[in-house]
């Protein structure tokens, strides 16, 4: 019985060392364990900021070559760019206003002619046969006229002593009053056979170029004949009419009654060429319903005759001239998330971005209101790569 009871001791006090020992174990293993996790944390700690310093000075060190220009003070013009078309101040169709045949023409398709040239002739021998009968008749009458006042005259005299009835003297007064009226139609007859006359010779009614005939000699024509003979263009002064939003009406109008007159320049169809200058003094007197807009006409000596009818332009009108404003060109401008910017010169060559406020722009200037001030030197090439405090470099610069 004592010898199994020693064994029975001796095992249990082996499991228990056993026990202890494999407890210590675990907790060695976790001390390591907690001793690596520190450890990597210090080194990523260690070398996260060195990372980013190192990213840091790269930017700083990484110098990028730019254009710049300076922001400067200066008078900047508002301009209006709008779409618009050639159309002449007189445009006549010649149209014939007597019948008859065409016996002469004394232009050649194309011409400029002036006001009064002789331009068609048609035959006026029917017309002038009609004028010497319309006289010959007229000539007949008066004289009857001439006899009858005459007659008149005496039987006056004659009633006055009683030697012939009152009914006789006032046949007679009748007799001239109807002689008068005959004479007043006569007359008629003769002015409008002077007209037809004259119309058969067809004049130019303004200067201008004669396009392509629609007839030539020998052809018949009618009075007001569709179509006409040709068509006369004035071509100095043209117009040009063109459209304004509506929403722009009260400046232009503002500045109409002001100045009393706008500048208008004529561009070519791809706005590449000024082709001509010109003013405009009025607007339209109602808004086309359909479009928004409102026409305006500016008038164009067209000395050179670049402008041509129904050629579609660009016109430019100048509205006002903002003065003594901050001016910068349009490709200084950056756009971001949150507006437009510009990427200003800092004293240590690094760049900063600068929020701006813009006014007025054309197609090669901006007007800054707010952001930056005059002599601040802006990036206007070689932005792709830039970022807020990039060290850069300006060739040529006189200021490095």
């Amino acid at each position: 019985m004592d010898q199994p009871t020693a064994d029975t001791t001796s095992d249990r006090h082996h499991d228990s060392h056993a026990h202890h020992a494999k407890k210590a174990s675990r907790k060695r293993w976790l001390i390591w364990l907690i001793l690596i996790v520190i450890i990597l944390l210090i080194g990523f700690a260690f070398f996260h900021p060195t990372k980013h310093s190192h990213k840091t000075n790269n930017l700083a060190g990484n110098v990028q070559p730019v254009a710049v220009t300076t922001a400067h003070i200066d008078d900047m013009p508002v301009v209006l760019q709008l779409l618009g078309t050639v159309v002449p101040i007189t445009n006549v169709t010649i149209t014939p206003r007597v019948n008859g045949h065409i016996l002469d023409v004394y232009y050649q398709e194309g011409q400029y002619v002036h006001k009064g040239d002789l331009l068609e002739l048609i035959d006026p021998r029917p017309y002038e046969a009609t004028l010497a009968q319309y006289r010959g008749t007229l000539a007949a009458d008066r004289a009857q006229l001439e006899k009858a006042r005459v007659d008149n005259a005496r039987y006056q005299r004659l009633i006055r002593q009683n030697s012939t009835s009152a009914m006789t003297a006032r046949d007679q007064e009748f007799t001239v009053q109807q002689l008068e009226g005959t004479v007043q139609f006569d007359e008629a007859n003769v002015r409008n056979a002077e007209l037809n006359v004259m119309y058969c010779h067809i004049l130019a009614p303004v200067d201008g170029r004669v396009g392509i005939r629609a007839l030539d000699k020998g052809n018949y024509v009618t009075a007001g004949q569709s179509g006409g003979l040709a068509i006369l263009t004035q071509m100095q002064p043209i117009s040009v009419i063109f459209t304004l939003p509506q929403n722009q009406i009260g400046t232009v109008a503002d500045q109409l009654r002001e100045a009393g007159a706008l500048t208008v320049d004529a561009w070519n169809s791809d706005n590449t060429q000024k082709i001509a200058s010109g003013t405009v003094k009025a607007l339209d007197s109602q808004i086309d319903t359909a479009t928004g807009t409102v026409r305006l006409r500016g008038i164009f000596s067209n000395e050179d005759l670049h402008l041509f009818p129904n050629e579609f332009v660009n016109a430019h009108l100048l509205v006002k001239t903002l003065h003594n404003v901050l001016i910068l060109p349009g490709e200084a401008l950056q756009t971001g998330p949150e507006g437009p910017f510009v990427y200003r010169v800092e004293p240590d060559m690094t760049v900063k971005d600068i929020a701006v406020k813009v006014g007025n722009t054309d197609t090669q200037n901006a007007v800054i209101l707010s952001g930056i001030k005059a002599g601040d030197r802006v990036v206007t090439d070689g932005v792709s790569h830039l970022r807020p405090g990039q060290k850069v470099s300006i060739p040529n610069d006189k200021h490095s």
